[in-house]
């Protein structure tokens, strides 16, 4: 649902926007404000030195005054239920200790994107200021720990064998980075990340599978 109303009306459910429904007479109690990844993505080229300083210095400076530990616990602008890492983690050990989730899928969510955004990082862009975000701030914010917990683990969408859990799971946290850093018009990428993971998830878990079978037929004839 969430894809089809992201790809159907990008423009209304995206930007600067503010709905509020009121009557005209009543102040709004509160809004949120521009998220790091935006503040990034925002930069253009003959401001993108700037990097992490447009997230990490005061309101005062230009900046949005976060810091990691903020981000972790969720004291950011973002969506509901993305904002803290935290409470993602907490989320993580409930589903693991229940057999809900897999910890393949989230490690190689997370082993993906850490690879990913260092290799980037390393590479550096003096014309895109997401390069400059560190692999240990890409696991904080966004929707990168809500998506790695609560839906790349999906079991009817992610892939069933465990080897294959590892290709999946690594897949979605590389094109999870790739998106963010290289496609300017999208300062997110797990939702689009997740969704190009259950495509490839079916074909993912059939080699493995003919592997496993090629292998127990090996076995087999050895041992006959």
């Amino acid at each position: 649902g969430r894809a089809f109303l992201y790809f159907a009306y990008p423009s209304q459910i995206s930007g600067d926007r503010v709905w509020v429904a009121a009557d005209g007479y009543k102040l709004v109690d509160g809004y949120t404000g521009a998220t790091s990844l935006g503040q990034l993505g925002s930069l253009d080229p003959a401001n993108a030195s700037m990097g992490m300083n447009a997230v990490t210095n005061s309101v005062a400076e230009g900046g949005l005054g976060m810091s990691w530990m903020d981000a972790f616990l969720g004291i950011i602008p973002g969506s509901m239920g993305e904002t803290s890492a935290l409470a993602c983690l907490i989320g993580a050990v409930i589903l693991i200790a229940t057999g809900i989730g897999s910890w393949r899928v989230m490690a190689a969510v997370v082993l993906g994107a850490l690879v990913t955004s260092g290799l980037l990082f390393a590479a550096g862009s003096d014309g895109n200021a997401v390069f400059a975000m560190p692999p240990h701030w890409h696991l904080v914010v966004g929707g990168f720990a809500f998506g790695t917990v609560f839906m790349a683990t999906d079991p009817v969408s992610a892939a069933f064998s465990n080897g294959g859990k590892w290709v999946y799971g690594f897949l979605i946290g590389f094109m999870t980075i790739l998106i963010r850093v290289i496609n300017p018009a999208f300062p997110e990428g797990i939702m689009l990340a997740i969704l190009f993971g259950n495509v490839f998830a079916p074909l993912i878990d059939y080699f493995f599978v003919q592997a496993n079978i090629k292998r127990r037929l090996a076995r087999t004839h050895v041992t006959a």
